[in-house]
């Protein structure tokens, strides 16, 4: 039990680190969807061009993270791994983003971001690559209230910066001459951004000593194995980030231009409805990554691996049935535009869709453990062309309800897949009767629900605690455990 008590620890911070943040930036979503603020459209746009963002992150982190993580506990030289996985990521950085800027104006035409915006975004790709291997690093070493500090603060800073920038800056340059020197009418997407670098800026600075610390050697030879090892990561990024946002981008390409941001803005709204789940399984990821490398030499560590899922689904099961039923309440606090709630319809699929992409991070255990990243490419290129090819069919037929089909489509075929491979290359003892339970009953109440009895409390409550009681049937004996200690 003492694996799971330090797992756990290391869970509750490093979700932490990511609760908080992002419920810290739930107040974005009221001040973005503040008709006073922005428009629907602009949201739209500021959705658009954030979907760009996680194409180009994993463009420029390549793979390197991961490939760090593996060879931080496989070599015996982790002072070398850090060195040489630091170098290449700066040279690479300042390299694609130098010949990004020489031709900005292509891109900008290409994938139809205006200049002003595309010229912000290169920098703040610049500073957030700079921070991966630094914060890998503290990862690592265990250092996670470090970690939680400076992810915290960066967050906090963007917000307040968000907050003053779009709402009181206009009302505090009348009549003060520096102020009125950085107040400029309809400026709104530009300061969202601009508080983005500041914040990125500021990480960099603060994470600065780990590169005084580190020796600046690089191992040519140990480079080509990581990069062997982080290319199919790299594949699989791509393909994840085309699962994970070009929705945004095909809605804006396939759809007649007169709608087509006011559809990314109600999409992308109603679509953090399904944060409560990405938080819940990021911060479950963050905890178990470290884990699964640092005992997959211990004896039979498939044991653990098998009862960490059945814990996930469980504990992911009540999340989407308790958002699914109190979904309309949330979304009041949210949004709070009622333009945007057009889009509620998608809010199971989404749900559901990312709880599926939780599971499937579980499930790839198998792949990186026993160094076979190339099948994590395969998995997410399967969900890539699922994704496009349902976005192309249906989003010209029903628009962005077409969008989260696809998306739930995808992360479903990835979860099977790695399940299916995973059985063959590294098989785990996962409990498939119950997992499938927890799956079945929590997705049948969901839908059942919200597109039957919707804000009809009295059967969502009671579907709530019919499930709860089955999960603490089935549970009893580790809940007890739990208790005893």
């Amino acid at each position: 039990m003492s694996g799971f008590k330090s797992l756990f620890k290391q869970t509750f911070i490093y979700g932490l680190a990511t609760v908080l943040p992002r419920m810290l930036s739930f107040i974005l979503v009221p001040l973005y969807t503040d008709p006073a603020v922005l428009s629907v459209e602009e949201y739209g746009r500021v959705s658009f061009i954030f979907a760009y963002f996680v194409l180009f992150n994993v463009v420029l982190a390549y793979g390197m993270e991961t490939a760090f993580f593996r060879f931080f506990n496989k070599e015996d030289n982790q002072d070398k791994v850090t060195s040489t996985s630091a170098i290449s990521l700066i040279l690479s950085s300042f390299a694609l983003l130098g010949i990004a800027f020489l031709f900005r104006n292509q891109i900008s035409t290409l994938i139809n971001i205006e200049l002003q915006y595309l010229n912000l975004v290169f920098v703040i790709l610049l500073l957030d690559a700079l921070v991966i291997i630094p914060f890998a690093w503290l990862r690592a070493t265990a250092r996670p209230m470090r970690y939680a500090i400076l992810k915290i603060l960066s967050v906090a800073v963007n917000l307040g910066l968000n907050v003053f920038l779009l709402l009181y800056l206009k009302d505090l340059a009348e009549g003060n001459s520096v102020l009125d020197q950085i107040y400029k009418p309809d400026f709104e997407i530009n300061y969202i951004f601009i508080s983005n670098l500041i914040a990125s800026g500021l990480t960099l600075l603060l994470l600065l000593p780990f590169y005084t610390k580190i020796k600046f050697t690089f191992d040519s030879v140990l480079w080509k194995k990581m990069m062997r090892y982080a290319l199919p990561v790299l594949i699989a990024g791509v393909a994840y980030s085309v699962n994970e946002t070009f929705d945004r981008i095909l809605l804006d390409y396939l759809l007649d231009p007169a709608v087509a941001e006011k559809q990314i803005g109600m999409y992308s709204a109603c679509y953090k409805l399904a944060l409560f789940m990405t938080l819940f399984a990021t911060a479950f990821r963050l905890g178990i990554e470290p884990y699964f490398f640092s005992h997959s030499k211990t004896e039979n560590p498939q044991k653990n691996y098998a009862k960490i899922l059945e814990y996930f689904v469980a504990l992911g099961s009540v999340i989407l049935l308790v958002v699914i039923v109190f979904a309309d309440l949330l979304k009041s606090y949210i949004i709070l535009s009622e333009t945007y709630y057009e889009a509620m319809w998608i809010v199971p699929f989404i749900l559901l869709a990312n709880f599926c992409l939780g599971i499937y991070h579980n499930l790839s255990v198998w792949y990186k453990i026993t160094d076979r990243t190339k099948y994590g490419a395969y998995i997410s290129i399967a969900g890539a062309i699922v994704t496009l090819a349902l976005n192309y069919i249906l989003i010209p037929v029903i628009g962005f309800k077409g969008s989260a089909i696809a998306t739930l489509s995808a992360y479903l075929l990835m979860m099977v897949l790695s399940f299916y491979y995973g059985r063959k290359y590294y098989p785990i003892p996962y409990n498939l009767k119950k997992i499938g339970l927890y799956l079945v009953v929590s997705t049948l109440f969901s839908f059942i629900f919200f597109y039957n009895y919707r804000e009809n409390y009295m059967i969502g409550i009671a579907m709530l605690i019919v499930f709860l009681g089955l999960v603490i049937l089935l549970e009893k004996k580790e809940l007890k455990q739990v208790l005893k200690r």
